[in-house]
C-alpha cells in the first residue's frame, strides 16, 4: 500500500489531500468468491441490514449453512421469494449455480486472469452487471487496479473534486483517472474518493 500511496501522492494533487485527510485503505481477499457473488446478488439495491437480513433466511433454508451451487438448484423461486428474494434475484442466483455446476463459471484460476477476462465471464450470469464486477474485483479479489466507472459514488466525487460543470459521466470518470494517472492504483484512488463522500460502497448500489 505504501507503493500506491506514494504513487498517487506524485501523480494527483486531490488525492495527495485525500490521502492526508483519509485513513489508510485495506483491501482484503476472500476466501470464497462464489459465497461472496451469492451474497452480492443478494444485496443489490437493499441496505446492508436488508441483505444481511435476507442471506440468514437463506441460510436456515440449509440449516444455517451456505449452500452449494447443486443445493440451491433443489429449492424453487416461490421458496426463494418466501424468505426475501424478489422474483429476478431467485432467478440470477439459480443461473449462477448453473453456470458453475456446467462450467460457464469456474473459480479455478480465477486469480491469473486479467480483470477483463473476469469481467466478461461473470456478466454472462443473469443479474451480474459490470458494477457488481467491479466491487467483487475491489473487495473479495483485492484487485487495486479497478475503475469503477459507472459507480454513482464515483461519478460524483469526479464532479465534485475535479470542478467539472456537469455530472461526470463514466467517460469523464475514465478521463480524468487517465489525466492524473491513477494507473496501476485506481482502486486505491476510488476508495478516497468514495471516503470523500462519506458514501463508501455498500449494496445500495444498482448492479
Amino acid at each position: 500500500m505504501d507503493e500506491a500511496l506514494s504513487h498517487l501522492k506524485s501523480a494527483d494533487p486531490v488525492m495527495t489531500r485525500l490521502i492526508a485527510q483519509y485513513s489508510r485503505p485495506t483491501f482484503t481477499k476472500h476466501a470464497n468468491y462464489y459465497q461472496e457473488l451469492v451474497s452480492g446478488i443478494i444485496g443489490q439495491q437493499l441496505s446492508l441490514a436488508a441483505a444481511r437480513a435476507i442471506e440468514t433466511r437463506f441460510r436456515a433454508l440449509f440449516g444455517g449453512n451456505f449452500p452449494a451451487p447443486e443445493e440451491i438448484l433443489t429449492i424453487d423461486v416461490e421458496t426463494l421469494r418466501g424468505v426475501g428474494f424478489s422474483r429476478p434475484k431467485a432467478r440470477y442466483v439459480q443461473d449462477l449455480a448453473l453456470k458453475i455446476l456446467d462450467g460457464s463459471v469456474s473459480f479455478i484460476g480465477l486469480d491469473d486472469q486479467s480483470n477483463e477476462e473476469i469481467i466478461t465471464q461473470l456478466t454472462h450470469v443473469k443479474g451480474i452487471g459490470e458494477w457488481t464486477v467491479h466491487m467483487f474485483l475491489i473487495f473479495c479479489m483485492a484487485r487495486q487496479d479497478v475503475l469503477p466507472v459507472g459507480d454513482l459514488g464515483i461519478r460524483n466525487g469526479i464532479t465534485k473534486l475535479y470542478g467539472l460543470e456537469h455530472q461526470a459521466m463514466p467517460g469523464d470518470v475514465a478521463e480524468v483517472a487517465e489525466q492524473q494517472n491513477w494507473r496501476p492504483y485506481e482502486s486505491v484512488a476510488s476508495w478516497y474518493i468514495w471516503q470523500s463522500l462519506e458514501n463508501a460502497p455498500t449494496t445500495t448500489a444498482s448492479s
